[in-house]
């Protein structure tokens, strides 16, 4: 076997592991599953947007061919609301909980039925009546009670005093995730085990919530999800419809799959709430930062609080002795809102880079410059050095690729080709993450290695970057390792969200495969065959999948060193195993040590052609600062995806709810607009590698949302730039645009 150097496995731009199988449809996802006798639910969903059931015939839906139950609130059983302490989970009330209706498309019944097209025949045969009452579906929030998130100094005063400063409020529209895959659930009941099998990017917190809402013990929940059509997090949390599906399967002994349309995804399986932020910034004549107050409310649902959180970066991405960040929430009868990419830094960062653009064209200063000047040394607003910052090199960097220096201030200055040109920038920031985490390892004797941790892969290139972990301590090439995750019979681990999987599985992957090691090395010893038999374990060491011992020809003809194979073999065993674990969590200790974060930046031009109404985003240049990098290829397809995500929430994007009805009105891939192939500019992704090794021994931190942050501020902010016209509200206007 040829072994592998381990400093190139990290960072080299490895296909995928599971790119094989996904292009010859071997890939299993959630919809493809099929069982002996499965049958097919389809949820009766509400047509008013707030009121109470008064009427729900199912007669002529029982009597329909195929029909085998039609599930509402009096037969459905006893669902358990779960608490925070059962997990996470954004809409609460467990599904035909009650006869109240809280927001159009909430389940109000579901058919079970011999096909889908019986299910859904007998679904449209259903008859509900409603007495209807008032609902409030508006953009426009007020807040409801004003919660502090951070404070120091006085921001009235200093704002009051402030000789250049700006007071203005940004909107982000509803957005929804809208995901190739459609959310799915496939349950099977037998000998009292439910397997659920679903497109989960948090397989163990599904089991938990799932235990508590059906009144489980956990050991009799078993969650799979081995492949993922991208979650982007509206599969982050457990939806009504898998309870649906369990309560179904547990009734008729039966297998269930229930699968969404799309526009049930618009309506009951979570967005991105609307978010409305103001935001005060000040700063002395030459542009040092005074003040920054950035309130921020967003909406939620009528039976729970979601909070957006839109100043996550704000008290540490700018030095200023002044701050205050507070934030609330408005209640609107529509589905419960969920993290989608980048919760909170995105939509927070839309409105303060946007703020900060232009306080420093107020302030007659280059808004990369002005950025740098009021760059922190610490995080203010904790006093604890930062494990690793380098936003300064980013911007600089950035600057340089994109030719930053060749921009002239003045509205609509710059032209090619006959457009005028707009050129903006914008900093990015997002939280490092890690949670608590499993997994084992396994050296077998056939030369192979099996690791396996109850995390998932949602399309990220988890698969592979486990592979490049274990490669490179095991020194044994990647297409000898076989990854195996998204199941709950495996060692738990991390959600796939908040950019943490790859920085949480690292230390235990490690930590499995010394084990592992040190097991072969054991064996290596007490083995009366081997020729290491008469060594000391400390002796020896393991090294490119061999144990090896230091100033001996011992295992010369295997090339210095005995494979671990051959160790297996000669001590008659099939494998070994190794286990690891580490720690994390939102409440990790590391926090109170260091300020944990990535940084990065963003430019941005866009081309503006008033005679024709039209405008593009020709090019991007984003410059992240990651940590290190584990697979070169994966991360820039993260960035490069997250930037034309970024196109399509600057210019495009806005669920729409109908004031008559309150049904979302664009529910649908042809009128929900999304950016395109058509769309997406020239995308320039670099990285400034400086391993985070406080952070994890690696030093790798999550790359998922940091592609996001910053991407349409960095679009306004060019679009000021071509037009005059600031852009205060996403998405941009055409209409709004012909004015300039």
């Amino acid at each position: 076997m040829n072994y592998v150097d381990p400093g190139k496995v990290i960072g080299s731009p490895l296909n995928r592991v599971d790119g094989p199988k996904k292009v010859t449809g071997t890939a299993i996802y959630t919809s493809d599953h099929h069982f002996d006798g499965m049958l097919y639910a389809v949820p009766v969903r509400a047509t008013v947007a707030a009121g109470m059931i008064k009427t729900l015939d199912t007669t002529a839906a029982e009597k329909m061919p195929g029909v085998r139950l039609v599930l509402h609130s009096g037969n459905i059983g006893k669902l358990n609301r779960p608490t925070a302490k059962n997990g996470m989970i954004d809409e609460r009330r467990p599904p035909l909980a009650d006869n109240e209706v809280r927001y159009y498309g909430q389940y109000v019944a579901a058919v079970i039925a011999d096909t889908f097209e019986q299910a859904t025949a007998a679904a449209d045969a259903i008859k509900v009546t409603y007495d209807a009452k008032p609902f409030n579906v508006k953009d426009e929030l007020e807040p409801s009670k004003w919660t502090a998130d951070s404070q120091r100094g006085d921001v009235e005063k200093a704002f009051a005093d402030a000789p250049v400063k700006i007071d203005e409020t940004y909107v982000t529209p509803t957005e929804t995730h809208s995901v190739i895959e459609l959310h799915a659930s496939v349950v099977t009941y037998e000998n009292g085990v439910f397997t659920l099998y679903e497109p989960s990017q948090a397989v163990v917190n599904h089991r938990q919530v799932a235990a508590a809402v059906l009144g489980e013990p956990t050991d009799n929940i078993r969650v799979v999800a081995r492949f993922i059509g991208s979650g982007f997090g509206s599969k982050l949390w457990p939806w009504a419809h898998s309870f649906i599906a369990a309560a179904a399967a547990k009734k008729l002994k039966k297998p269930i799959k229930l699968v969404l349309t799309r526009k049930m995804n618009f309506e009951s399986a979570g967005h991105r709430p609307v978010t409305q932020q103001h935001i005060k910034l000040a700063a002395t004549a030459d542009g040092k930062l005074v003040c920054l107050s950035h309130d921020s409310i967003n909406h939620t649902s009528m039976s729970d609080d979601y909070g957006e959180n839109c100043g996550e970066a704000t008290p540490f991405l700018y030095s200023t002795p002044n701050l205050r960040v507070r934030s609330s929430t408005a209640k609107r009868n529509v589905g419960t809102p969920t993290s989608m990419r980048g919760p909170g830094a995105v939509p927070g960062l839309f409105a303060l880079e946007s703020a900060v653009d232009e306080l420093a064209i107020k302030l007659k200063l280059d808004p990369v410059q002005f950025r740098i000047m009021n760059e922190p040394k610490v995080d203010e607003s904790s006093g604890l050095p930062f494990s690793s910052r380098h936003m300064v090199e980013c911007l600089q960097t950035g600057a340089d690729k994109f030719g930053w220096s060749k921009r002239t201030p003045g509205i609509g200055s710059m032209t090619k080709n006959g457009k005028i040109l707009g050129w903006g920038v914008a900093g990015a920031s997002w939280i490092a993450l890690r949670m608590p985490t499993e997994a084992a390892v396994e050296l077998k004797s056939d030369g192979t290695v099996r690791v396996t941790c109850a995390t998932q892969d949602i399309g990220t290139g988890t698969y592979t970057a486990a592979a490049q972990i274990v490669s490179a301590e095991a020194g044994v090439p990647t297409d000898k390792i076989e990854v195996v995750l998204g199941d709950t019979d495996l060692p738990p681990g991390p959600f796939s969200g908040g950019s943490a999987a790859t920085a949480s599985v690292i230390p235990a992957m490690l930590q499995a495969v010394r084990e592992a090691q040190q097991s072969i090395i054991d064996l290596a010893v007490k083995t009366p065959n081997s020729p290491f038999a008469s060594h000391k374990p400390r002796d020896l060491t393991f090294k490119d999948g061999k144990v090896v011992a230091a100033n001996t020809t011992v295992g010369a003809a295997d090339g210095g060193g005995l494979p671990f194979a051959r160790v297996l073999e000669m001590a008659g065993k099939a494998s070994v195993k190794g286990h690891g674990k580490s720690e994390g969590g939102f409440n990790d200790p590391l926090k109170k040590k260091y300020s944990l974060h990535s940084f990065g930046a963003q430019f941005a031009e866009v081309s503006w052609q008033p005679e024709l109404a039209r405008l593009k985003v020709e090019r991007v240049v984003t410059v992240i600062d990651g940590g290190r990098v584990i697979n070169m290829k994966t991360a820039s397809n993260q960035i490069e995806g997250a930037v034309v995500m970024g196109v399509g929430m600057a210019l495009f994007e806005h669920t729409w709810y109908d004031p008559q009805n309150g049904a979302a009105i664009n529910s649908n891939l042809a009128d929900y607009v999304m950016a395109t192939h058509a769309d997406a500019p020239r995308i320039d992704v670099s990285f400034v590698e400086h391993p985070d090794t406080i952070f994890n021994e690696l030093g790798a931190r999550g790359l998922g949302e940091i592609g996001l942050a910053g991407i349409a501020a960095a679009i306004t902010n060019a679009v000021h730039h071509a037009t005059g016209v600031r852009v205060r509200k996403l998405p941009v206007m055409i209409e709004d645009l012909l004015t300039a």
